[in-house]
């Protein structure tokens, strides 16, 4: 799913005098000077000691426990005169993006504490909208899974709580192969099987869209392969890595190997042809266990969870989930702060698990009573260990777009890998300027 790039708001009238623009520059600095600190109006600088309720903001919970709601009301027990107000956004994540970002430009102070989908987070924080967690703001994220911590993070400095997280598995019938593989030629060297049983052997999300884009950047960062550089801007996926890594999937989908129509494939297809017998190896997200394993599903107690695979062993899967972050415009950013910390305690962390959401807490996927109720976690656990977030970079919805068309056009045989990564190549060098 590409995001959406929202255009700033511009007043429609143009000063015709010199006295109109010079009275309108007065009029706009006497306001920003009114508004400021003595830092020059930097925001980050403001409000660092406010104290009282507060608002967060996350799109629509649909766990079935209602883990934000319990998440909250956990703290409001204690925090009698620091209230947490729950400001829940709708189920499309394009929405809670544009909602975001309409009050971040406005520097509205209504949202303190707004949970940002991964990629988003090196946007806001490029653009100066979230609190720096460094110094005083800091906060400890020793117990937390290492990638979590890296995709909360933009130029070196941490800007948010990882509050819970996602990583690719991938799906196997077990009645057919007992062992799932642990690398990409493991894989592929056993579609024999499949083709033994007349069913496809690999398939994963590969429709022109931001599920590719994930499919794309798992099989190309398994192989060492990257995007951007550190900067967020400088592209480097001009790779023999990454044609080696693009390579993987369209010889496969030339030789049959992922069959045809798996180019239409997002979640629900994908997940349609494993969970009605019709695929060996699928590639998604943990939510999928408790569909292939439903009354429904044809291969109920047949499959198995692993890590997705590499080049050499476990592979690199792609980062989901939120992280937590403190606006720039927030008036009690002392309370945000210390909520932040509440997100990634252990406690808070129990409700995210029992939720049946990925915690971002090491310490969650050792749990007998949730591994007894998740049995995925010990394959999740060793997933995200290795996984990587999307491309960090405050132009994530360029990048993607980038990726995927030229992905999808390697796979329908439009252009060749070479072309398609120097696509991809030139298309992030123009995101960035």
């Amino acid at each position: 799913m590409a995001l959406p790039q929202v255009s700033s708001l511009r007043s429609s009238l143009v000063p015709r005098a010199s006295l109109a623009i010079a009275a309108a520059a007065l009029l706009t600095a006497t306001f920003a000077s009114a508004c400021s600190s003595g830092d020059g109006g930097n925001p980050t600088s403001e409000n660092l000691d406010g104290r009282g309720p507060i608002t967060y903001v996350e799109g629509k919970d649909t766990t079935e426990t209602g883990v934000v709601k319990q998440i909250i009301e956990r703290w409001n027990a204690t925090h009698p005169n620091e209230q947490v107000t729950f400001k829940e956004q709708s189920n499309d994540a394009n929405q809670q993006y544009d909602d975001l970002v309409e009050h971040m430009r406005s520097k509205q102070s209504g949202y303190d504490v707004v949970a940002l989908d991964v990629p988003w987070t090196a946007e806001f924080a490029a653009k100066g909208w979230i609190q720096p967690l460094k110094d005083t703001f800091s906060i400890d994220t020793a117990a937390l899974l290492s990638p979590t911590v890296a995709s909360a993070t933009y130029n070196g400095t941490l800007y948010a709580a990882p509050r819970n997280t996602n990583g690719g598995l991938l799906f196997y019938r077990k009645d057919l192969v007992p062992t799932a593989p642990r690398t990409w030629t493991e894989l592929l060297g056993q579609c024999q099987v499949a083709r033994d049983n007349n069913i496809g052997c690999y398939a994963g999300q590969l429709a022109p869209y931001e599920g590719l884009t994930v499919n794309t950047a798992e099989v190309i960062n398994a192989y060492g392969g990257t995007f951007v550089g550190p900067d967020g801007k400088t592209p480097t996926v001009d790779s023999p890595q990454a044609r080696t890594g693009l390579s993987t999937l369209v010889d496969a989908y030339k030789k049959g190997d992922i069959p045809r129509e798996a180019i239409t494939f997002k979640e629900p297809e994908s997940g349609n042809a494993f969970a009605s017998g019709n695929l060996l190896f699928l590639r998604n997200w943990p939510y999928f266990f408790g569909e292939a394993g439903g009354d429904a599903s044809q291969v109920k107690d047949k499959f198995g969870v692993a890590p997705l695979p590499g080049e050499n062993g476990v592979g690199a899967s792609t980062l989901g989930g939120y992280n937590a972050a403190i606006s720039a415009f927030s008036k009690n950013k002392a309370t945000s702060l210390d909520f932040l910390r509440f997100l990634i305690s252990e406690e808070a962390q129990q409700i995210v698990a029992s939720g049946a959401l990925p915690s971002v807490r090491a310490s969650m996927y050792d749990d007998p009573a949730l591994i007894a109720q998740m049995p995925y976690l010990p394959a999740l656990k060793e997933s995200i260990a290795s996984a990587v977030p999307r491309p960090v970079t405050p132009f994530y919805s360029a990048v993607s777009k980038a990726v995927q068309d030229n992905a999808y056009a390697a796979l329908n045989g439009t252009k060749s890998v070479d072309d398609a990564i120097i696509g991809m190549q030139k298309g992030i060098e123009t995101a960035g300027n």
